[in-house]
């Protein structure tokens, strides 16, 4: 059962395809974990913000809010804001406060840093690194955007690395070379044509970025190193969420493929939503005498037939996925008649992930 990984973790990322309940599952394990004492924080980067309707909670924040739920332990939740994040990580960085105030205020920081919060996927990263430090949890539980962005997800505290070493960034920051002497007479000329117009000075805008940046890119260098070594930690899992569909299933394959690839600690399967095995047989004449009517008899049949049909392609799916997996443990969840959006749906599913 799922108390079983996560009993010696610190963090638990849940990862998976859109639409297979990934979301809901995270909180279920944060509900569950809670249940058996531990004081656990539930972070999500889903921007349909379904987290919130899933804990019962009418909205989520950038900060940790705790849920009243009768357990044994405490169980916390927030909706991570990107770009408030991304300016905490300026304030923490900046050698002084006139530093600081240069960039939060500066226009090309502020585009950016709305450009940067919109991918999402290392803001996630660096509040999950931020949380794990502070010590204030035995579990963190992060939901995370869906594997289409996996790569990007996994990939992102090395690119912010390579961004910080690349050599564009490096002549940027370099005193002495800004202006017109990287930039070229030509851009010059496009810059002092866009101040007469708008009355902005771009150009004095990306010297005053770049060289007030300058000082801060050890750290942010420094800091993505640490959020790769948090993936990679023991202390980590990574639990991958599914379900029986043919597309999500190879999804879930190609995703395990990547995180052995990637050298990050893969704890098991959730397979959300299989429909129950339906048994053999036909029950034709019973449902005829049931309801005395032949032609709804034939109807009934019909969506029988069409769910035995349905509940066996979900075990050949998940048995392909088995194959893949070797011997990483599955838990199957099954669809539940009603839509889970609050604690009492949680426990529910909670029957099936922790037995």
């Amino acid at each position: 059962m799922i108390g079983d990984w996560l009993e010696r973790k610190e963090v638990c990322i849940c990862a998976g395809s859109g639409g297979v309940g990934k979301t809901t599952t995270s909180a279920a394990v944060a509900l569950g974990m809670a249940a058996r004492g531990k004081k656990v924080a539930v972070l999500t980067i889903d921007p349909a913000k379904r987290l919130a309707n899933s804990l019962g909670l009418p909205e989520l924040g950038n900060e940790e809010r705790c849920v009243k739920a009768d357990v044994d332990g405490e169980l916390w939740a927030m909706m991570l804001d990107p770009k408030r994040t991304f300016d905490e990580i300026v304030e923490r960085q900046a050698p002084d406060e006139r530093t600081r105030d240069a960039v939060l205020s500066n226009r090309i920081y502020q585009e950016l840093s709305n450009a940067v919060a919109g991918s999402q996927e290392y803001m996630a990263m660096e509040k999950l690194h931020e949380l794990h430090q502070e010590g204030r949890y035995d579990l963190l539980v992060l939901d995370t955007p869906p594997t289409r962005n996996a790569l990007d997800f996994i990939d992102a505290p090395k690119k912010l690395a390579a961004f910080i070493d690349s050599r564009t960034l490096q002549a940027f920051t370099t005193p002495g070379v800004l202006g017109l002497k990287v930039l070229g007479r030509g851009s010059g000329m496009v810059f002092s044509v866009l101040k007469r117009a708008t009355g902005l000075d771009l150009l004095e805008d990306l010297s005053t970025f770049f060289s007030s940046f300058a000082g801060m890119t050890e750290g942010f260098r420094e800091r993505a190193e640490k959020v790769n070594a948090l993936l990679a930690d023991s202390r980590s899992a990574f639990v991958l969420v599914t379900s029986p569909r043919a597309d999500a299933v190879e999804e879930a394959g190609w995703f395990h493929h990547r995180l052995l690839e990637a050298g990050l600690p893969f704890a098991g399967v959730v397979a959300n939503r299989v429909r129950p095995a339906v048994p053999k047989g036909d029950p034709s004449t019973e449902l005829t005498e049931l309801l005395g009517d032949d032609a709804l008899a034939r109807k009934v049949m019909r969506t029988f037939e069409e769910e035995r049909r349905l509940a066996a392609q979900d075990r050949r799916n998940l048995a392909a996925l088995r194959k893949r997996l070797g011997r990483k443990p599955m838990i199957e969840v099954p669809h539940l008649d009603d839509d889970v959006h609050d604690l009492p749906g949680l426990r529910r599913m909670d029957e099936f992930l922790f037995g």
